[in-house]
């Protein structure tokens, strides 16, 4: 079974209980987790493969690259067609990205990737994400990233778009567009614009629904061959049907396949209503429903995004909006999705301390590299400034407000490459 049809019934049917319309785009959510895959290990890349129907990396990415070819064509003006899919790699200026992962980006995603400084210029990092959403969805989606969306913990962010533009092979005549009532699922009407034709349909009756499939003007690509799009609606025939026919697509791999209509038939009365909306949802909580948890936690390996291999990198949001419009011309439609990561950790911790240096400290000076900090079985990591001094009153104060005992040892150790400059035993 697909996993983001189980998506489609969880947040379809919530947001049809709210009274709420409700779109996604499988594609963008799906190569925004493969992307995330390509920095994963161990048991967070085991999930994730899981979750994606994968065997190993390798399959993932050449199922990704086939995907993103397949909606990353130039070509596209024959037959008024248009359809485009691009990635990004939003990085901290001081996150050292590993090369491998910047190549993978680059040449199965074909991400570009854009230093940003989330740090201290949060609200300008925003504007650039939200601008790059905007440009590439024509205007139809704004933003993605709000303000509390980053943070000086965040490292990195992923971001797709992608934008389809196409015209019906059978345009509806406007002047026959005529509103009607349209029964929601709460047994009350609402009037809407119903299109119409007297043309030929392709049309399936089915055991309790009829599918519907509309088709775009064909691309015809200058290599000569000829991609064809089309829209699949499925009707229940009961008013109140759409949780059960949900639930039925969702237990059938082959649902679509085997219910897309093939042939067209003579109708009668035929309508279909013009609709234009939105909907977007946070991701973290549903995918944890589904097995995928561990990128979100402590535990979250992502150390293939890192030159050093552990930057203690975890996703703390995965944003996901779309956007529809259907007319008499045919369909417009937008996705974008965003993934954040950020660090677990701090040297120090994020609330206020007092440093007075009016009795004897002791202090060490060594050359920029990694600073360690070890209590208990956890660790914590931080770069270190150019010039580095540890004085018994600043290190004791973050002591203090880690340690779970008043009797403990810590150790410190200051690294650069392999070189070890200073360890100290320190026992209160």
């Amino acid at each position: 079974m697909d996993s983001f049809l189980h998506i489609a019934d969880l947040q379809g049917l919530t947001a049809a209980a709210d009274g709420s319309n409700f779109v996604f785009s499988p594609v963008s959510l799906r190569l925004a987790l493969s992307f995330t895959a390509a920095g994963a290990r161990g048991e967070t890349l085991q999930e994730l493969l899981s979750f994606l129907g994968s065997l190993d990396l390798n399959h993932l990415h050449s199922a990704a690259d086939r995907l993103i070819s397949s909606v990353s064509s130039s070509d596209r003006h024959a037959g008024g067609m248009a359809l485009s899919f691009v990635n990004a790699l939003w990085v901290d200026r001081i996150f050292p990205i590993n090369p491998s992962f910047a190549e993978v980006a680059s040449s199965i995603y074909r991400a570009t990737a854009e230093s940003v400084d989330f740090v201290n210029q949060a609200p300008l990092a925003i504007k650039k994400i939200n601008d790059w959403v905007k440009e590439n969805t024509n205007g139809i989606i704004n933003n993605i990233i709000s303000n509390n969306s980053i943070n000086p913990m965040t490292r990195l962010v992923i971001t797709n778009a992608l934008y389809f533009k196409g015209k019906w092979e059978n345009k509806f005549d406007i002047s026959n567009t005529n509103n009607g009532d349209f029964h929601l699922l709460d047994r009350t009407t609402i009037q809407v614009p119903f299109m119409t034709s007297r043309e030929d349909q392709f049309i399936t009756s089915c055991n309790g629904f009829k599918a519907l499939r509309l088709p775009y003007l064909q691309e015809n690509l200058s290599c000569g061959d000829v991609r064809s799009f089309s829209m699949l609606l499925f009707l229940p025939a009961e008013r109140d049907g759409l949780p059960n026919l949900i639930k039925r697509a969702v237990s059938d791999p082959e649902f679509i396949e085997n219910y897309t209509p093939r042939y067209r038939h003579k109708v009668r009365n035929f309508m279909v209503p013009k609709f234009k909306f939105s909907s977007g949802f946070e991701a973290s909580s549903t995918l944890k429903e589904f097995g995928v948890k561990a990128i979100f936690g402590d535990g979250a390996d992502l150390g293939e995004m890192s030159s050093n291999g552990d930057e203690g990198l975890l996703v703390s949001r995965i944003e996901h909006k779309a956007a529809v419009e259907v007319d008499e011309e045919g369909t417009t439609a937008a996705a974008v999705t965003a993934v954040t990561f950020m660090v677990q950790s701090v040297c120090f911790p994020p609330v206020p301390v007092d440093f007075v240096a009016d009795h004897p400290f002791m202090k060490k000076f060594a050359e920029a590299g990694l600073a360690r900090w070890n209590w208990g079985k956890g660790w914590r990591n931080c770069r270190s400034d150019e010039q580095v001094e540890l004085r018994f009153s600043g290190v004791l104060s973050a002591i203090n407000l880690f340690r779970s005992s008043e009797t403990f040892e810590f150790n410190v150790s200051i690294e650069s490459g392999r070189r070890v400059f200073a360890l100290f035993f320190l026992k209160p």
